[in-house]
């Protein structure tokens, strides 16, 4: 008989999202893995939220890489930024190492320049204390 497979239980990465989460209109982050589940989120984003999130930024992502590819007809493009603007504010994803991405939702009168620093502050941060993998590298897909 087969056992199902089973998918590995990620090191709980919430704790990288401190900093972020204290900077002045961001609301909520989280940590995603490539393939769509939640490694860390803000203590104030429900589960279902969580994991909806996770799953359309791992849809958005891959998307994202698509349409770059397509308008710039190489293969190999790799995305270093994501950002939607909404009524509602901004959300900001950028790769985190291998196969995981960092994601931030700030209202509409977030600073961006600042999040998007901090962000790469605290991706490298990440990539120093848990990943197996190289931080930040821009040539490493997300």
């Amino acid at each position: 008989m087969n056992s199902p497979t089973r998918r590995r239980v990620a090191e709980d990465k919430s704790w990288v999202l401190t900093p972020l989460l204290e900077l002045p209109h961001v609301i909520h982050a989280a940590v995603i893995s490539g393939d769509g589940f939640i490694e860390g989120s803000s203590p104030g984003l429900k589960r279902d939220s969580a994991e909806g999130v996770a799953a359309m930024m791992s849809a958005l992502q891959g998307a994202g890489r698509a349409v770059t590819a397509a308008f710039a007809e190489k293969d190999d493009t790799r995305l270093r930024q994501t950002v939607i603007e909404s009524d509602e504010g901004f959300v900001f994803a950028i790769p985190a190492g291998e196969n995981t991405c960092l994601a931030v939702f700030a209202g509409p009168e977030v600073n961006m320049g600042v999040v998007a620093h901090h962000m790469q502050i605290q991706v490298t941060t990440l990539g120093k204390k848990v990943m197996n993998s190289p931080t930040r590298d821009l040539g490493n897909p997300a």
